[in-house]
């Protein structure tokens, strides 16, 4: 049995709404086997897909087909995460950086991410009586 990628992703909850399924799979953000792929793509079980969400990409293999959206629990059945460990270490790191690698568009910092900055950036000895010893 085979199935449309984009309705695939949507079925077993990677994302959303199809068309946000459709809109990855334009922009060559889903790859099945390593090759770019089109929303219409069919798929089998025994395909790798390589889905990438900003700043990690994602691994599954397919291991059942479906069409129906599914509930949260069946998704195991449908797909294994064979995402390397090296990836989510990644999203790790983008956690912890938190502000100071400020994702595009997310808007100007806060006041307190700036006084954070401030305070982070600022040496502790401004003291204008203070000799640096040159």
């Amino acid at each position: 049995m085979e199935a449309r990628i984009d309705k695939w992703m949507w079925a077993t909850r990677i994302f959303k709404s199809r068309t946000i399924a459709v809109e990855a799979c334009k922009k060559n953000r889903v790859m099945v086997n390593d090759v770019p792929v089109k929303p219409s793509r069919m798929i089998k079980p025994g395909d790798v897909i390589s889905i990438r969400k900003p700043p990690i990409i994602y691994s599954f293999k397919v291991l059942a087909i479906t069409t129906n959206r599914i509930g949260a629990k069946l998704v195991p059945d449908y797909l294994e995460n064979v995402t390397p460990p090296e990836q989510y270490e990644l999203l790790e790191l983008q956690k912890i950086s938190g502000f100071v690698d400020r994702a595009r568009g997310t808007g100007r910092p806060t006041k307190k991410d700036r006084r954070d900055l401030d305070d982070f950036t600022t040496p502790v000895f401004l003291d204008e009586d203070f000799d640096f010893g040159l």
